[in-house]
């Protein structure tokens, strides 16, 4: 299959919406796509999940049923989200990601084709959804291919970004994706990203994937909204100088609301079947991460957002 923006669009009219609220990934790609989403269609950022806790604004409550949740999988059915896991160990897709837009569902990849996973992120994602290019620079282009390690991606899964890419059709990958495989792309990571990011405190942990020329290991940014502002506003503050877009506004978070994370085998779900384990453990939000790990959250509801249960 090939996909078509025209047809993505009127399937998630949504998408192209403006002055939509927002909650986002509490990570790096979270905030570059709270970035985007801003700039070009108003959205407003409302809060943040961590995949263990959400944080919420005032407004987040009262709007909690028109949120669109950015660079994550959420299950309830009232849930609009855009993310790129997978969510299925067959052709069985749960009614509560029919409001995802999510490549992976929509391309029928599922952990039985791991190997064929969406390996882009959120933010080139939706950049092609509205086929917008980036600023004309090197750094733009590396805080873009920082995003869900995509510069690694390209390295390491050649064949599976091609792949992609025949899937996204009309968009300048060649531009986005030049020279990333080489030495002297490793280098421009090494000597100038990484460092730019040490500087403002944007980096927090290692990831699993390796360059192939310096062997760089892969640097993560999670962010905690109780105490990283600064950190936010520092990385917005990056994108807004370097791909011209223009920040968001931090949102007033009120409230935090703890969930539980865990971690199981995929084996473990098959066994019991997908729908009946999401429902026996109250799953709001889950990813199988490899063809063997199946992590999912929980806030101890169904029926409601863990948002509604907090304050109804």
């Amino acid at each position: 299959m090939v996909f078509d923006r025209k047809i993505l669009v009127k399937q998630f009219p949504w998408l192209v919406e403006k002055n939509m609220s927002m909650v986002i990934s509490a990570s790096y790609d979270g905030l570059i796509c709270a970035s985007f989403l801003h700039h070009f269609l108003g959205w407003k950022l409302e809060g943040y999940y961590d995949l263990t806790s959400i944080w919420v604004s005032n407004n987040a409550i009262k709007n909690r049923e028109n949120l669109i949740w950015v660079d994550l999988n959420i299950l309830p059915k009232q849930g609009r989200a855009i993310g790129g896991q997978i969510i299925s160990d067959s052709t069985m897709i749960p009614d509560g990601f029919t409001s995802t837009s999510n490549p992976n569902i929509i391309a029928n990849i599922t952990a039985n084709k791991f190997h064929q996973k969406f390996p882009f992120s959120t933010l080139i994602y939706l950049l092609w959804i509205h086929n917008v290019k980036i600023e004309k620079s090197l750094f733009a282009r590396l805080l873009t291919l920082q995003s869900d390690d995509v510069w690694l991606k390209c390295q390491n899964y050649p064949e599976n970004i091609a792949y992609w890419q025949n899937l996204l059709p009309d968009y300048d990958w060649k531009w986005l994706f030049t020279k990333i495989n080489s030495k002297t792309f490793d280098t421009r990571i090494d000597q100038l990203l990484y460092p730019k990011l040490l500087d403002i405190n944007a980096i927090s942990g290692y990831g699993k994937l390796v360059s192939n020329f310096m062997k760089i290991k892969s640097r993560q940014m999670n962010v905690n909204p109780d105490w990283d502002e600064d950190i936010i506003m520092n990385l917005f503050t990056l994108f807004g100088n370097h791909l011209k877009w223009t920040p968001p506004r931090l949102p007033h978070i009120i409230k935090r609301i703890d969930g539980e994370r865990t971690k199981t085998a995929l084996s473990n779900v098959k066994k019991m079947g997908l729908t009946p384990f999401l429902k026996e453990n109250k799953v709001f939000s889950y990813a199988i991460s490899s063809p063997r790990i199946f992590n999912f959250t929980s806030f101890g509801t169904v029926r409601k957002s863990p948002i509604e249960k907090k304050y109804d």
